[in-house]
């Protein structure tokens, strides 16, 4: 009887062991990879952009305080205002705008009371930028003057005593000298200029070489405001800037003189402009009168 071939020998093993027969590496072997997946995997997961959380990089820069920075850069660009504009054509303009604002005795009384200046002296000023008018009732008229005292020998101040006008009546003053300033010009340059046109007359032609003889005293420069009624101009309020220096003027006399001054000189020209028609109408001043007097006796 031919016996075939006997089937494989399995070995017995014992089941609850099984795993004490693998070989170690076997299981390092078989779990390392995944492990190794998912540390990369979260790795991964926490190292990556996140671009639905974070936002994308700001193209534009915006100061921390956009408020004050605008301010500061703003204030040093803009320019200072413009001087008041010209309103009123000519001076019957703005006497029919005057009548209407003012006490009616007081502003009859311009031109005419001894002293008083007129509405063409009014409209000249406006006209030059020397002086402005708030558009209220009354209006109160606002100039900015440069007062001038000048130091003499034995530290005495000269004044303006007095002034004879245009229409032969005496003005009162008791001041130092004192000039409406122009507009966009400097304290400095109005000394120069007011010293030239009050004082340059004494220097027998030699005017226009005062300037050499002026010298303002360093430390000296004040401002103040005041809120008076206008002697020239009654029942007008006015609102005076007044810059005030000390200065000497060298060659004055030591006694009391008297000066000369062509106020709206309009040279040779024969134009009749509204300008020119206006000054001739205007009160203006003929001679100033001069005294040395002590600082005690000078108004404040």
């Amino acid at each position: 009887m031919f016996v075939g071939p006997s089937p494989p020998h399995t070995p017995l093993v014992n089941r609850r062991n099984i795993n004490n027969h693998r070989p170690r590496n076997a299981i390092v072997t078989s779990a390392l990879p995944d492990i190794f997946l998912a540390a990369v995997s979260l790795l991964f997961l926490w190292s990556s952009p996140k671009p639905l959380v974070s936002l994308p990089p700001n193209r534009f820069s915006f100061p921390l305080n956009p408020r004050r920075r605008s301010i500061t850069a703003m204030s040093r660009r803009s320019p200072p205002p413009p001087p008041p504009t010209q309103r009123f054509a000519n001076p019957q303009s703005l006497s029919d705008w005057l009548e209407s604002r003012l006490p009616s005795d007081s502003f009859a009384a311009w031109g005419v009371k001894p002293g008083t200046k007129n509405v063409h002296n009014l409209w000249l000023e406006l006209s030059d930028g020397e002086t402005s008018l708030a558009d209220s009732t009354p209006p109160v008229r606002t100039v900015n003057v440069v007062t001038v005292r000048v130091i003499g020998k034995n530290g005495r101040i000269l004044v303006e005593a007095h002034q004879e006008l245009s229409d032969g009546s005496i003005r009162e003053r008791f001041r130092p000298l004192s000039e409406k300033m122009k507009p966009e010009e400097s304290p400095d340059e109005a000394v120069f200029r007011a010293i030239k046109e009050e004082l340059g007359s004494i220097f027998n032609g030699d005017g226009d070489n005062i300037g050499q003889r002026i010298k303002i005293l360093p430390g000296t420069y004040n401002r103040r405001v005041e809120e008076r009624n206008s002697l020239s101009y009654p029942g007008l309020p006015a609102r005076y800037a007044l810059h005030s220096v000390d200065a000497t003027v060298d060659g004055l006399p030591e006694e009391d003189f008297c000066t000369e001054e062509k106020e709206y000189d309009g040279g040779d020209s024969t134009e009749d402009s509204i300008e020119t028609l206006a000054a001739g109408k205007a009160v203006t001043v003929k001679r100033h009168y001069w005294k040395w007097v002590s600082p005690d006796s000078i108004r404040s």
